[in-house]
């Protein structure tokens, strides 16, 4: 690495490549990083093409260095402000299938339990 990076540093570098994992990022002439596909913004990314192109300048926060493969960690996400989220409406607990088997019974059969003495009567005559 021709410069001493660290991580927390905030920088402009160039997109140089973009891949279905994330985008490739110059720094100076001689070093480059990686922006992994989830670090590119907040959301579902399935397209890293959508979000960059080659040439284009972004800048990146560093989140990691490994100095054994000189390997540079990048994100464009950290920079961004996080967006709010919506809560979902309160869920209530869903009901065993034998208690909407009972509701509905309860409901579905008064009407015939009414009428069933009538008929029992009516077919004895």
């Amino acid at each position: 690495m021709a410069n001493k990076y660290e991580v927390g540093d905030v920088l402009t570098g160039k997109v140089t490549g973009v891949q279905p994992y994330g985008a490739f990022v110059a720094l100076d002439e001689q070093t480059q990083g990686l922006v992994h596909i989830s670090e590119i913004t907040y959301g579902f990314v399935s397209n890293v093409s959508e979000f960059l192109t080659v040439g284009q300048d972004v800048d990146v926060k560093i989140l990691e260095i490994d100095e054994t493969t000189e390997k540079i960690s990048l994100s464009i996400r950290a920079l961004q402000e996080r967006p709010t989220t919506v809560r979902k409406k309160e869920v209530l607990p869903r009901k065993s299938l034998q208690d909407r088997v009972d509701e509905a019974d309860a409901n579905g059969f008064n009407s015939l339990k009414d009428k069933l003495q009538d008929w029992i009567e009516q077919s004895g005559q």
